[in-house]
């Protein structure tokens, strides 16, 4: 299948290298100037246990984006804050990776709690949030594979 790719003052390409070795689940995966990553599964699940998993990749890319896009919306609404601290975690059905076609093998649910360390209003908070989230990359992407969602954003005091 060809894609034709958009083209645009407003379009961004963004490549990745990847190379599996020896029959293994690790996963270099190369980002040119911006580094290189492994993936693998655990020991228990037959990999080497030298990465984070795919998916749990997958979860940190969406830690990441959030942050990125939170930094990008803050600056417009002047909202300063000091840092923000991600906990998440997701669950899958292991029944749609192992080929049953009636599941799907992606997450079922994401859970995603942000503590933002502010001296703003929960309010504030809120209001950001909503553009945030809407701007988002992998939330979207997330949301369009209909991925159960349940994202938590509270104020904490700063220090």
């Amino acid at each position: 299948m060809s894609v034709v790719e958009p083209t645009g003052e407003f379009i961004r390409r963004r490549q990745v290298s990847a190379t599996t070795t020896n029959s293994t689940m690790r996963t270099v995966l190369d980002y040119a100037e911006s580094g290189v990553q492994v993936t693998d599964e655990p020991v228990a699940a037959g990999g080497g246990g030298s990465g984070p998993t795919p998916l749990q990749s997958v979860l940190g890319a969406l830690c990441g984006c959030e942050a990125v896009t939170f930094r990008r919306t803050a600056t417009e609404y002047e909202f300063e804050y000091d840092r923000i601290e991600f906990e998440g975690a997701a669950t899958i059905d292991i029944r749609g990776r192992s080929g049953d076609r009636a599941v799907r093998p992606h997450f079922q649910t994401v859970k995603l709690q942000a503590r933002v360390f502010t001296a703003q209003s929960q309010e504030e908070l809120n209001e950001l949030v909503e553009e945030v989230e809407a701007r988002c990359p992998v939330m979207n992407l997330m949301k369009d594979a209909g991925v159960k969602l349940d994202v938590r954003w509270e104020v904490f005091p700063e220090h």
